[in-house]
């Protein structure tokens, strides 16, 4: 009896520590938990009493049991689905960043140091060492770096977005852009809509703003339409935090049908949509982008410049309407005061080289190449691919013969290989057989004999 009281307590406990169940809500009645999770009401009795004596719950007599009104620290690793902790998302990214330099890490998310536009960043770091002093060691703007959000204008109107440089505010990074989005537009306990599979620091950030949140299932050529209708009309999302572009980790590209029907879903059930499109300058032509078929009105469009210029210079932008910006400015000050001036210079020089497009030209050439070559080595092990991206750095791919992709993942720790297997991705853990390859890691012929060996 002792392990279904403890299974009592662990749900419990879960729900108020995801705010599924936040203070002050009323707990299920006994009769109902223990039908729920098909223990007998003694024992969830039991639990209840025991979650009373240890004050994460209190007892009103005649109305029930309800969550204690206060709010308990928040713990990231516990407010997901319980994973193994050697392969959970803080785990793969902690292995990816730490790892040394005989450690393969095609389970990361960026390009090889080898492949950014060195001799650009060299040249702008130059150029700002001879600059004004006060590029060095000033405070920036609130909106940021006047230079840098006309290069954003511009960007964003090759890809249709029509946007003054006045709605767009820099940031350090496309995570504090999600961050004070999600600081600006949400309350705790609200719900927010994500793709499965996604981008799982998106999970990690929802969890860390205490947010609820559900999934809609994604396709190649975006959500899952009649899901998303029948989510949002049983969830009522306040949010929703989706790629453009090229998805991630899917690879994936968002359809022109599709986004209008994401649309009109959105302004039919008062849906904000945050559209990140971090992976822009990896497009071979353009995709659909929400935010140019709705003009800025639900949708906000964020990204950043460190998947193709560096990690290292941390600078982001989010543009959105013009009756929000003053209260993301007060946010950003509040939060990180004026921004870091330096790194827009740094950024600036080198996106307003003639030599940055050239670069990147010659990286989507290599990772064209890259995708074409691992895809063939990968099926000759029996990892297929979920589909064949028109460009970009991954491959979403399903593995032979039922394995897991956690358990393969494991043994590759064990030999010095950082995997990303699918259900770090994915909200209802379906993709249990799944896992991301980045293309651009993947020249290391060691990684397939690793593969070959947990795999197969």
């Amino acid at each position: 009896m002792g392990a279904r009281i403890e299974l009592v307590m662990t749900t419990v406990r879960q729900r108020i520590v995801t705010r599924n169940l936040t203070p002050g809500a009323r707990l299920p009645s006994i009769r109902a938990l223990a039908g729920t999770l098909q223990v007998s009401a003694s024992t969830v009795a039991e639990a209840y009493e025991r979650l009373v004596a240890e004050g994460a719950i209190v007892s009103r007599p005649g109305s029930g049991f309800f969550v204690a009104n206060k709010t308990a620290p928040l713990s990231l690793a516990g407010a997901g689905p319980k994973l193994d902790r050697a392969i959970d998302p803080f785990w793969v990214s902690r292995q990816s960043l730490e790892a040394g330099g005989d450690d393969l890490k095609p389970g990361c998310g960026w390009l090889p140091p080898s492949w950014l536009a060195e001799g650009g960043l060299r040249r702008a770091l130059r150029k700002v060492a001879r600059g004004p002093i006060a590029d060095l060691s000033d405070y920036g703007t609130p909106l940021g770096h006047p230079g840098l959000r006309w290069l954003v204008v511009r960007r964003a109107a090759e890809r249709g977005v029509e946007v003054p440089p006045d709605q767009i505010v820099l940031v350090e990074s496309g995570t504090q852009a999600i961050d004070l989005l999600c600081r600006f537009l949400l309350e705790s306990g609200d719900t927010v809509l994500v793709d499965d599979p996604c981008y799982f620091n998106f999970h990690a950030l929802l969890r860390a703003h205490r947010a609820r949140m559900v999934s809609v299932p994604y396709t190649p050529n975006g959500p899952d339409v009649e899901a998303l209708a029948s989510v949002l009309a049983e969830h009522r999302p306040r949010l929703y935090i989706t790629n453009s572009a090229i998805h991630n980790p899917t690879g994936a590209t968002l359809s022109p049908v599709i986004a209008h029907r994401v649309l009109k879903l959105a302004e039919e059930f008062g849906l904000t949509i945050i559209e990140d499109e971090i992976f822009a300058d990896f497009e071979e032509a353009p995709a659909s982008r929400l935010a140019a078929f709705d003009g800025l009105e639900r949708v906000i469009q964020i990204g950043s410049f460190s998947k193709t210029l560096s990690a290292s210079a941390r600078c982001g932008y989010i543009t959105a309407r013009r009756d929000w910006i003053e209260g993301l400015i007060d946010l950003k000050i509040a939060t990180s005061f004026g921004g870091g001036r330096l790194n827009a210079e740094l950024v600036y020089g080198v996106l307003s080289d003639g030599g940055y497009r050239k670069h990147m030209d010659g990286v989507r050439r290599r990772l064209a190449k890259a995708m074409f070559e691992t895809t063939a080595k990968l099926k000759d092990i029996g990892i297929e691919p979920w589909m064949e991206p028109r460009a970009g750095l991954f491959l979403w791919c399903r593995l032979p013969h039922g394995r897991d992709a956690a358990e393969v993942a494991r043994a590759a720790l064990t030999r010095n290989v950082v995997l990303a297997p699918g259900n770090v991705f994915s909200l209802s853990q379906s993709a249990g057989g799944f896992m991301r390859f980045n293309v651009s890691q993947m020249l290391d012929e060691r990684i397939f004999e690793v593969l070959r060996a947990v795999v197969t």
